[in-house]
Order: C-alpha cells, then sequence, then structure tokens
C-alpha cells in the first residue's frame, strides 16, 4: 500500500494550489489524484477567467484581494504567467433598486481597502463602454483593478511549481472508497489505482465534492450547477481591452478573450438537466444572441462560432461562499469546494489558507470563520449581496 502524508483529492486549479502550499511549507510528501485523464479535464478548463474584488461581503472581498497580491507576483513565484490584466469589471444597472444595490455593496468593499471601487452615472457607463445602449440604463459600478487571468495557466503554474518541491500528481485515478477509524480520522483511500494510506485528506473535487464526501460518511452541501458560453468567431467589433460588462438585474455579461467575444447568461436550467453536459442549448444560445444584440448593438454583425460554444460547471454552496476548513466530524479531511463560481479566481488565496489549516490549525492570513464547513448546521450561512 502507498502511503502520503496529505493526499488531495482533485487536480484543478484549487487542488493545484493547495498542493503547491502545502509543498512550499514542508509538506515533502503530497499526492493529488485526478479523475480526468489529463490536467485540465475538469472544470477549470472550461472557466472563462474573470477575476474580481466587487463582492458584496468581507469575506469574499479579502479573498480576492489577498489572491490579487499572490497574482502580481505569480510568474516569479511559479515561473508561469498567469494572464492577469487589470482590465476591470463593469456592472450595468438598469433601475435605481439594482444601482442602489450595487453602491450599498461598495460600502463593503471599501470598508476591506479597495477603494479604488466607484459608482458610475449613466454617462460615465457610456464612457466607459461606448458600445453598449445605454438606453434605460441608470449607472452602473466600476473597478479598474478587476480584470482576468487564465484559469489554466495559473493551475500549471502551481502543478509544476508543486512538483519540483516534491508533489505528485497522478491523473485518470478515480476514488472509489474511504476508510473511516472508529476515532473519526481516515486511514485508507481506495482508488483505481489502488489503496493509499492518508495523514491528511483534502477535498477539492469541485463540482463532484459531495460524490467523495459521501465516500467518507460526510455530507456536503455543494451541488453542481450547468453555465453556458456562447462564443464568436474572430472579430474586431469589441476592443480587448474592453473590461467585463455585466448587467446586474439578469446577470448577462459579455467580455472579448483572444479576439472573440465570450457571451454568458446564468439562466435557470430545466428541472432534471445534466449538470455536466458539456454542449450548449440552442434555446439558451438563441437567447443569449438576441440579449447580446439588443444591449451591445454593433454584435448584430458578430457570427457565433457554434464549435466553441461550450458549457462548465460551478460548484455551488447554499450561500454561494466556499466551504474551506475541517469537515465536520473527520478530524483529517478537509474540505476547500463550493467557491460558486469563484474558485478560479480565489484559488491563489484558497491554497495558502488551506494549507495554514493543515499545518497550524487555522487559516490565520486571513480571518475565514465565515467558510468553516459547520456554519449551515449552526444556523449561520452567509448572507448579503453576492454579486452573482
Amino acid at each position: 500500500m502507498r502511503t502520503a502524508e496529505v493526499v488531495i483529492v482533485g487536480g484543478g486549479v484549487v487542488g493545484a494550489s493547495a498542493a503547491y502550499h502545502l509543498a512550499a511549507r514542508g509538506a515533502r510528501d503530497v499526492l493529488v489524484l485526478e479523475r480526468g485523464a489529463r490536467p485540465g479535464a475538469g472544470s477549470t478548463g472550461r472557466a472563462t477567467g474573470g477575476f474580481r474584488a466587487q463582492f458584496g461581503t468581507e469575506v469574499n472581498v479579502r479573498l480576492s484581494m489577498l489572491s490579487r497580491e499572490k497574482l502580481l507576483r505569480f510568474e516569479e513565484e511559479t515561473g508561469v504567467d498567469p494572464g492577469f490584466l487589470q482590465r476591470g469589471y463593469l456592472f450595468v444597472a438598469t433601475g435605481e433598486a439594482e444601482l442602489d444595490a450595487l453602491v450599498a455593496a461598495q460600502s463593503v468593499q471599501h470598508e476591506c481597502g479597495l477603494l479604488e471601487a466607484r459608482a458610475l452615472t449613466a454617462e460615465e457607463v457610456a464612457r466607459l463602454n461606448p458600445a453598449l445602449n445605454t438606453e434605460g440604463v441608470a449607472g452602473g459600478v466600476y473597478c479598474p483593478t478587476d480584470g482576468f487571468v487564465r484559469p489554466l495557466e495559473i493551475m500549471r503554474g502551481y502543478a509544476e511549481a508543486a512538483a519540483r518541491l516534491g508533489a505528485r500528481f497522478e491523473y485518470g485515478v478515480s476514488l472509489e472508497g474511504v476508510e473511516v477509524d472508529a476515532n473519526g480520522r481516515v486511514r485508507t483511500l481506495r482508488t483505481s489505482g489502488g489503496e493509499v494510506s492518508a495523514g491528511v485528506v483534502v477535498n477539492a473535487a469541485g463540482a463532484w465534492a459531495a460524490e467523495v464526501g459521501r465516500l467518507a460518511g460526510v455530507e456536503i452541501p455543494v451541488t453542481p450547477l450547468r453555465r453556458q458560453i456562447a462564443v464568436t468567431r474572430p472579430t474586431e467589433l469589441l476592443p480587448e481591452e474592453m473590461p467585463m460588462t455585466i448587467y446586474a438585474g439578469d446577470g448577462f455579461h459579455l467580455r472579448v478573450r483572444d479576439g472573440r467575444v465570450l457571451l454568458l447568461w446564468p439562466d435557470e436550467p430545466p428541472h432534471g438537466a445534466d449538470p455536466f453536459e458539456t454542449d450548449v442549448d440552442e434555446e439558451w444560445l438563441a437567447a443569449v444572441v438576441s440579449k447580446a444584440r439588443a444591449r451591445v448593438p454593433c454584435l448584430g454583425a458578430a457570427v457565433i462560432d457554434r464549435a466553441a460554444c461550450r458549457a462548465g460547471v460551478y460548484e455551488m454552496s447554499p450561500d454561494r461562499h466556499a466551504l474551506l476548513g475541517p469537515a465536520p466530524g473527520l478530524e483529517n479531511f478537509y474540505l476547500a469546494n463550493g467557491s460558486s463560481g469563484h474558485g478560479v479566481m480565489h484559488s491563489p488565496a484558497l491554497g495558502q489558507l488551506l494549507a495554514e489549516h493543515i499545518l497550524d490549525g487555522d487559516a490565520h492570513t486571513l480571518d475565514v470563520h465565515a467558510l468553516r464547513p459547520t456554519r449551515f448546521a449552526e444556523g449561520r450561512a452567509n448572507t448579503g449581496a453576492a454579486l452573482l
């Protein structure tokens, strides 16, 4: 039987970050098990790469600010460029109630030190993104230090840096069972690649986190949620430096990446739909294209590249905040799940904070008590505007 000081289940961006931060702190026997046949085969490879600190709760703002600090020195630390471009996030309000909610969230952001986030008039929205149809726009909010990242490059940077420090990554290996002793400690993992004796286990399985939890006898309140992306053919209709532009009312948003426009709209999937389906629905595609052409008239000339359109999957928690820390009832089983669409952007911070939990007994760089996995049983779910 193989042994490992720490076994991480899930080799996506969060698992890779955890492996790196543990190895950088001196944990030399770290094993990462990834069910996908290759790096990036899971949800990380389908992420669109947005990065923002504009949230409505203190803990999410601070996670973003810590991640931003780490991204700015990421290449120096790992040798890989994370593609971090601070082109801004623009939230657009089409009514006074939407605008009031966005501005209220800024009070939380300012208290955390995100002073560059500011409110905009409708005229300022038009100047910031002149391609928009601003009829009915009441105003918006904007943060110039938000922007974009390359999810696969962040994952690759952390995985390669972790491997240089001795961490091992195994792909195409699925978890089949978990043996827990009478004292509530995980002892052995049964995998498709054989048994592994583990000192500590980390569940970083993303949208599959609940499956991993059930094998260990723990209910993890994380559910998969399908999200679809429409992609245009290469076009010069919108500039590459355009900020991520999000309509607060229905979540429709768009950005430019590599000369293509990405169109996104978080619809409500039909009951019983497969959350892991990777192709996009034709009805959804027609709706998102219609929204895009109404709100950004120049996109009437854009052509959708049907083969490039795709769907990914979020790992949703009940309050849309991550679960970070030891699982209830299992002394050596840790969770890094439920980021609810924010896993890539928060992965630098989550990996560091998880390593602190495991090696120091608690996270100390940030106060992440709000993310403790026991909060739902305690009736203390996070409240406040999540801003998508």
